[in-house]
């Protein structure tokens, strides 16, 4: 049986540039260790790279009314078709090392419930590259000499165990605002929520964004703002791995150090983690805001 689930719901393969980095990305996930790989929906070109590289093709997929696959769609689909007690939601443009395989398996021997994220390499591509030999090692050093350390805002990558996230809103897949409720539902349900970043390097291959409607930048869309309300309409819900509780560091989990940033943010999350009260969550970050503007913090 494998340790990890790896599904995904990749866009269509009809842009060249596109195909080239999805195919990529694929082909490094079916080469990690006690993985297996599921692609989930019926999008150009699909089914063909499924059977191209030998992993499971999932098509009957809900969407919404603007023809966009439903992330829990997605997650169902997996989680029925898998056995693997990890799961392991990734982009489809996002380059996967083995190390990946191995942080799953120290967070998972110490913890019984846990969502893993971290922060992603940016790299330029524009060709197929070459998995043989030790590609592993190659891709790695190539991204610290050309790569950039992406902002920790946002989370490409998903690491749970199967009976997390059972239950979903009914989210727009490749749309701003789910992936930070992961966050949020994770530490609201008192899970242990881990940063990986030092010990797990995922790697985003740089595009542009043609594929979405008036080629605008998924945070600008309406079903953004549908997967915000569904959320709970709310901007407190809008987690990001600065509210993670745990860092996985040289295969220990620890907790993350004191900051300034950090210290604020557990000001104004405190109300809604330990409560689930929106109301004082608000104010404790309208007081927060006004404090940072008088002492010229913020403007």
């Amino acid at each position: 049986m494998c340790l990890l689930t790896i599904f995904s719901a990749p866009k269509p393969f009809a842009d060249p540039h596109i195909a080239t980095i999805q195919r990529n990305a694929l082909r490094s996930w079916t080469l990690l260790p006690e993985a297996e790989v599921f692609l989930v929906g019926e999008e150009a070109g699909l089914a063909e790279a499924a059977r191209e590289l030998g992993v499971r093709h999932l098509p009957q997929v809900a969407r919404n009314g603007e023809g966009t696959p439903l992330v829990s769609s997605i997650f169902s689909l997996a989680r029925a078709a898998s056995s693997a007690p990890l799961l392991v939601y990734v982009n489809a443009d996002i380059l996967l090392l083995p190390g990946l395989v191995e942080g799953a398996r120290q967070v998972s021997s110490r913890e019984k419930r846990f969502l893993i994220v971290g922060r992603r390499w940016d790299l330029e591509v524009s060709r197929p590259l070459d998995f043989s030999g030790e590609w592993a090692m190659r891709l790695e050093a190539e991204t610290r000499a050309r790569g950039e350390l992406h902002r920790p805002l946002g989370s490409d990558y998903f690491i749970f165990p199967r009976d997390c996230f059972a239950e979903m809103p009914a989210f727009a897949i490749g749309r701003a605002g789910w992936d930070n409720w992961m966050i949020y539902k994770s530490r609201a349900e008192g899970w242990a929520t881990v940063d990986a970043s030092d010990s797990i390097m995922v790697i985003h291959q740089n595009h542009d964004y043609s594929h979405l409607p008036g080629g605008q930048p998924h945070y600008r869309l309406p079903e953004t703002y549908e997967n915000i309300r569904l959320a709970g309409g709310r901007e407190m819900t809008r987690f990001t791995l600065l509210d993670a509780d745990w860092r996985l560091v040289d295969g220990r989990l620890r907790r993350p150090a004191w900051t300034g940033a950090r210290f604020i943010r557990w000001l104004e999350t405190f109300p809604l983690l330990a409560w689930g009260n929106y109301w004082l969550a608000e104010h404790a970050a309208y007081a927060v805001r006004l404090v940072r503007l008088k002492l010229g913090l913020e403007t």
